[in-house]
């Protein structure tokens, strides 16, 4: 089984888990959480995924970016957006979805999501790790 087949087969088999990474066909990472949280916490830990395949609920052009920087080789997503796709594909990782959506909706399911958003004119990961921040911080103000 593949790498990216294992981190899928793991996530769909947990439904605490947020996203799944594995490499080598022995590592594995889990992260735990809703929507971008657990890529935040690999990154500020110093965690890489170089090598890695993962697997994830929902990816918008925010996670792809996050998954760039932490530098994964291939990203699944149960729900891809298409600025999600073209991110992954830009920085050369192989990218495959269950549902390929227009935009990724916030939960309310009245408009972008505002992780998506805070991305939408952000193309560089390095700078895209800040203004998301910046995002979740808002909305954990409510």
């Amino acid at each position: 089984m593949s790498d990216i087949e294992r981190a899928k087969a793991l996530l769909k088999a947990d439904v605490a888990l947020g996203c799944v990474a594995c490499r080598s066909g022995a590592e594995t990472l889990t992260g735990m959480g809703r929507g971008v949280r657990p890529l935040l916490q690999w990154l500020a830990s110093g965690q890489s995924l170089d090598g890695y395949s993962a697997a994830d609920r929902v990816v918008g052009k925010g996670a792809a970016l996050l998954y760039a920087k932490l530098g994964a080789e291939a990203v699944y997503a149960e729900t891809m957006s298409e600025a999600g796709l073209a991110a992954l594909r830009q920085f050369g990782m192989a990218a495959s979805y269950g549902a390929l959506v227009p935009m990724i909706l916030n939960r309310a399911g009245t408009g972008m999501c505002p992780i998506e958003q805070s991305v939408a004119g952000i193309g560089d990961p390095v700078a895209a790790e800040p203004a998301i921040r910046a995002a979740v911080a808002k909305l954990m103000q409510g």
